[in-house]
C-alpha cells in the first residue's frame, strides 16, 4: 500500500533538517507515472523526502502500491517548506506546477515528456542527471514575471487571478463574434469584432500568442503583449508595450456573444456584456531553475526544429550545417 508522512516507518523526522522536493507529473500517462516513481526513488535514496499533490499520490499509488515513502503537499508539508519542484511532462504540466506553488520561492525545473516542452530544461533521457543537479542545488534561478488579472463589471471587482503565460478574452460560442474595445494605459485604442484577444507575458510569447501570430519576445525583455484573434478591423496588429503598462479588454454592451476569460488555459471566468479584463505586471514572479545557459535563439531552433542549414556565422560547422543549436 502506498504510504506517506510519518505512517511509513513510525519515526519522528527532524522537520527543520529535512529537504522536501515536490514532484509534479501528468498522471494520465503511464510513462509519466513511471518517471514520477523513478524520480521519487532517486530522491528517497538521497535522503530527500519526495512530495506529491494529493491527487497525484492517489493516481500513482493506484498504479504502483509500493511507491514508498512520500509526503503529501498541504497535509504533511507546507508550501513554504518546499526546496524545489521537479516537473515531469510538457508545458501544461509546468503551468499546473506554477499554479500549485503560487506564492512560494521554490524554483521549477522541467523534464520534458511532452511534445515541444518549451519551458523544460531537459529531456526524458537526462532525467537522472537533472535530479542529481537538483539534489546538489546545481542550478541558477531565473525569475519570469507574471500577470495580475482583474475582472470588473460596473464598478465592482468580481474576479482576481494571475497568469504565467497569458490571459485570453474569448467568445464563448462559435456562432458570433465578440465585440471588444482594447485599451492601453487607460486610453482606448480600437474597437472591433473578433474571436478574442490574448494578453501575454514574454514567457507566453511562444505559447498561445505565438499561435495567434504574435511576436516571439526574448525572456530578458520586459514587456506585455496584446494579440487580437481573427479581428475584423483595419487596425488589429499585435502590440508590445512596456512592463509597467496596463492592458485592458472591455466586452462591449452591444455584443450579442458571451465572453470567457482563460488564464494559462487553466482558470476560467464568464464575461457578460460590459465586463472589463485588466492585466498588469504582477509583483510576484514565477521562479524557474535553469541548468543551461545557451542563447535563447538556440532554444527556439531546437524546440521548433527551425531550418538553419547554410548559416555561415562565426560558429558555423565546416560542413555548412547549423552551429551550436
Amino acid at each position: 500500500m502506498a504510504q506517506h508522512g510519518s505512517q511509513h516507518d513510525g519515526s519522528v523526522r527532524d522537520i527543520a533538517s529535512t529537504r522536501h522536493i515536490l514532484v509534479v507529473s501528468h498522471t494520465g500517462r503511464p510513462d509519466s507515472i513511471g518517471a514520477a516513481l523513478e524520480v521519487c526513488g532517486l530522491l528517497g535514496a538521497a535522503g530527500v523526502v519526495p512530495v506529491l499533490p494529493r491527487d497525484e499520490f492517489d493516481d500513482i499509488g493506484a498504479a504502483e502500491p509500493a511507491i514508498g515513502h512520500v509526503d503529501i503537499l498541504g497535509e504533511d508539508v507546507r508550501l513554504d517548506e518546499l526546496e524545489c519542484v521537479i516537473v515531469l511532462g510538457g508545458d501544461g504540466t509546468i503551468l499546473r506546477a506554477a499554479e500549485l506553488i503560487r506564492g512560494t520561492r521554490a524554483p521549477i525545473v522541467g523534464v520534458n515528456l511532452g511534445h515541444v516542452g518549451f519551458l523544460a530544461e531537459s529531456e526524458r533521457d537526462e532525467m537522472t542527471e537533472t535530479v542529481e543537479r537538483v539534489l546538489a542545488a546545481d542550478y541558477d534561478v531565473e525569475e519570469r514575471f507574471a500577470l495580475d488579472v482583474t475582472v470588473t463589471t460596473g464598478n465592482e471587482v468580481v474576479y482576481r487571478t494571475w497568469a504565467m503565460n497569458e490571459a485570453t478574452v474569448e467568445k464563448a460560442s462559435r456562432e458570433r463574434m465578440l465585440e471588444v474595445v482594447i485599451e492601453v494605459d487607460g486610453r482606448p485604442l480600437s474597437s472591433f469584432g473578433c474571436d478574442g484577444v490574448v494578453m501575454s507575458t514574454p514567457t507566453g510569447s511562444t505559447a498561445y500568442s505565438f499561435s495567434a501570430g504574435g511576436p516571439v519576445v526574448w525572456p530578458e525583455v520586459q514587456a506585455l503583449l496584446l494579440v487580437p484573434l481573427s479581428a475584423h478591423a483595419l487596425f488589429a496588429r499585435p502590440l508590445v508595450v512596456g512592463p509597467d503598462s496596463t492592458l485592458a479588454v472591455e466586452v462591449m454592451n452591444r455584443t450579442e456573444a458571451k465572453g470567457i476569460l482563460w488564464c494559462d488555459g487553466r482558470r476560467e471566468h464568464d464575461l457578460p456584456p460590459g465586463a472589463r479584463v485588466e492585466c498588469t505586471r504582477s509583483t510576484e514572479p514565477v521562479v524557474l531553475a535553469r541548468l543551461r545557459h545557451g542563447p535563447f535563439t538556440d532554444r527556439l531552433v531546437a524546440k521548433f526544429h527551425l531550418p538553419v542549414t547554410g548559416w555561415r556565422g562565426p560558429d558555423a560547422r565546416p560542413d555548412g550545417q547549423e552551429g551550436t543549436a
